[in-house]
Parts: structure tokens; sequence; C-alpha cells
């Protein structure tokens, strides 16, 4: 029997000692710890794809969604592009002590802000086993030491991709302890994380659905960086281009179904929705869309699904897309702030003064013009990777890379001044 508060105190006082020398650490130590951990995943592919075959598994014998066997599953491809993303953050710039703005006052006080790392990081996600190497990714990258908390579908593959990270950490010289991972799937070990761990624990990440992320804001005991579902929309405006329209809801619904920044409700308006819906339900339902709408929706696509109410605030991660005809530009805002969790939402329009309309009345985390919502991504933002898509307004917001990850100190150089 693992004595769960004593294992995971054990851990806080683990990682508040490694905190220190990661701080101090170079960008050259850090960079080389990145390369090492993106070198020994693809070593340990085959091993990593073992341990995920036993997760898969357990997640088909416990009925595990295919959405979320989707998110679970690892293939040599998902791997390669895992190491490459490591190696991506590997590349960023490291963000410690850079000066972000620097001024000198009157009285001759040189001022300068520069960004610091947060501290000791507790980051509790589900079923994507490479949000494991993501978020060491990240937290090395930006001086952050890391307790992980994975789901217990993915315990194994976790396990051993913490494994090729704790090779990389030792190849670099750095402490074992920069990135830890909880060893076991007890439910205790999170509500331990909440408490956090008597001051250990800076900052709270949960990355994962609905019910973990209320959880999580509920009972924390320390500040949390919120990722709210994705209840994302795209609003085919009267304006939009036929064919771009077509493929931008397509690919915004169907790329990646179970990804957070996948479309579940599409907007149409009026004016234009007898003409183009029909066209975009057929590259829908060619993809294998199935689409629920509204009476309006009905009456252009007689076999379409009715919608109910539920579906205008439902996050499927599925091949399933709420479709609902608005009678303009001010109906599809409403529709956004009402039914929306502030993810990402986007337009799709020629005319660019209904585009800035659309994207000053939103007030989403990310707002999109005439592009697919599946861009609310850290790495196709240029950030390296992120850990999550950030609904919360304070600190960080949309994508939260290895900047993002930090916060700043003022430095303050003197030559003798003292205040009146």
């Amino acid at each position: 029997m693992i004595d769960i508060p004593a294992l995971m105190q054990d851990m806080g006082r683990r990682a508040r000692a490694a905190a220190e020398p990661l701080r101090l650490a170079g960008a050259e130590t850090r960079t080389l710890a990145l390369i090492s951990i993106g070198k020994a995943i693809r070593a340990e592919a085959e091993a990593i794809l073992a341990a995920n075959r036993s997760d898969l598994v357990r997640a088909r014998a416990a009925g595990l969604s295919p959405a979320l066997q989707d998110r679970l599953a690892l293939t040599p491809e998902r791997i390669a592009a895992m190491a490459d993303a490591v190696d991506t953050v590997a590349a960023f710039p490291d963000p410690l002590g850079v000066e972000t703005a620097r001024w000198i006052r009157p009285n001759g006080l040189d001022i300068a802000r520069v960004r610091t790392p947060l501290g000791v990081l507790a980051i509790i996600y589900e079923s994507r086993p490479n949000v494991t190497a993501d978020a060491a990714a990240l937290c090395i990258r930006s001086g952050n030491v890391a307790i992980l908390r994975c789901g217990s579908d993915c315990q194994d593959s976790a396990l051993a991709i913490h494994a090729a990270a704790a090779s990389g950490l030792a190849e670099a010289g750095l402490p074992a302890d920069v990135v830890q991972l909880v060893p076991t799937p007890d439910r205790a070990a999170v509500g331990a994380l909440l408490t956090g761990l008597d001051g250990t624990i800076d900052l709270l990440i949960p990355r994962g659905g609905k019910s973990l992320v209320a959880r999580v804001q509920a009972e924390a005991r320390v500040p949390v960086l919120g990722h709210l579902e994705g209840l994302n929309h795209t609003y085919v405006h009267a304006a939009a281009d036929p064919a771009m329209a077509r493929d931008v809801v397509l690919n915004a619904k169907m790329r990646r179904t179970s990804v957070c920044g996948a479309t579940e409700t599409l907007l149409i308006d009026r004016a234009v929705a007898p003409s183009l819906l029909p066209a975009i339900a057929g590259a829908l339902a060619a993809a294998g869309c199935a689409l629920r709408g509204d009476a309006e929706a009905g009456a252009i696509l007689p076999t379409i699904e009715a919608a109910t109410e539920a579906d205008w605030t439902t996050e499927y991660l599925a091949p399933i897309l709420a479709v609902k005809v608005v009678a303009g530009m001010d109906a599809a805002i409403d529709h956004v702030r009402t039914h929306g969790s502030g993810h990402t939402d986007a337009i799709v329009t020629e005319d660019a003064a209904a585009a800035e309309t659309f994207l000053n009345a939103i007030d989403s985390a990310i707002v999109v013009w005439n592009a697919s919502t599946q861009f609310a991504d850290g790495g196709e933002f240029g950030f390296g990777g992120e850990i999550g898509i950030s609904t919360s307004r304070l600190h960080a917001r949309g994508p939260v890379g290895a900047e993002q990850l930090t916060s700043y100190k003022y430095v303050v150089r003197g030559t003798g001044q003292t205040r009146p």
C-alpha cells in the first residue's frame, strides 16, 4: 500500500529543491537537456509503443470512447512528431533573463523588467501521453520544475516517456527531480496536489475534460491556469467566399475531431445558407461527419438530425457538428457570447469591416478570420509547443508556451540614490 500523502509531500520537497539549480542553469544546459530528451524518445520508441499498447488494451476494456482512444493512441509517426516537438522547443529562444522593458528614471535609477521562472508547476492531464513530453520540454525551456500527474488511462505510456525525459536531464547534468511523474493512478494524488503540497507548488495547470478542470478550479489552494472546453464556432458570413467557407469549415471540424481547437458549431448567415450550406454539408458528410441542425438548417437539409438545446453547449470531440442559421452578424455574435467557452471562434468573410466587427466583439482567447479554428495550437503560433490553451484572463491567455510560463522581476540599478 502506497502512502499517498507521504509520497506527494516528498515529491513537492524534491521539486522545490530542484528549482534553484534549474533556474541558475544556463540556456545552453537547458537546450542540451531538451536535445537529449528528443534523442531518447526516438531511441526508446519501441518501448513507448509497447507501453501504449498496454494502455490501449485497458482503455478498450474500460469502454473508453473512440475520441479518447484516439487521444491516447501512439503510432511511430506520433512518437516522431513528439520528439520533433521537443526539438522545436530546444530551438526556441530561451526566455529567461530576457529584458521585456528598460527605462531610466529622472533620478538616474535604471529599471529593467526581466523574465524569470514561475517555479514549480503541477500539471494534471488526461488521455494524451504526448503531454508528458510537451510539458517536460516547455517547463525545462522556461526554467520551471514540473510535477506531472497523467490520467490512469495513459499511465504506462507516460512512464515510458518520462524515462526518456529523465535520461535527457541526466545527460545535461540537471537533477532528475526537475521533471517528476506521479507513479500511481490513485486519485488521492490529485487531491494532494490541489493542496499545494505545503507551499511547494506555485501553479496548477489542469489539461483535460470539463469535470477535471472544474474540480481543480473549485478545490485548488494555489493559483490555477484554466483550460476550459473548446466550444468553438465558425461563422460563415454573408460575404464569405463559397469555396473558402467549405474548405475552412471542413478542416475546422474534421482535420482532427478530438482536439480542443475543433469547431463544434457552424453558424451560417441566413442570406447565403440556401446556396452555401448544401455544399458545406456535402463535404462534411463525405468526410463522415454527422450534422445536427436547427429548424432553418433542417428546411435546407431535410435529412439533417434536429438539434437540441444541449447541442449548442456540447464539446463533441467527435465527427458531429451542430449547425445554426443566423439572421446576421449580431445574431452570430450573440450566439457565441451565450454558448461559447471563450476558447477559439472564427469568421469566414471577404468583408474586412465585418471581420473586424467580429474580431473586436468576440472576447475569446483566440479569434480567427478566414482560417481554421484548428490553428489554435502553440506550435502553429510559433511558440515552440504549448502546455494548453488558457481561457483564463489572468497571467496567460490562449496557447501557453515557454514564454507564457514565465513571470518577471524588476532589476533596479542605482548609483547611491536615496529617497527623499
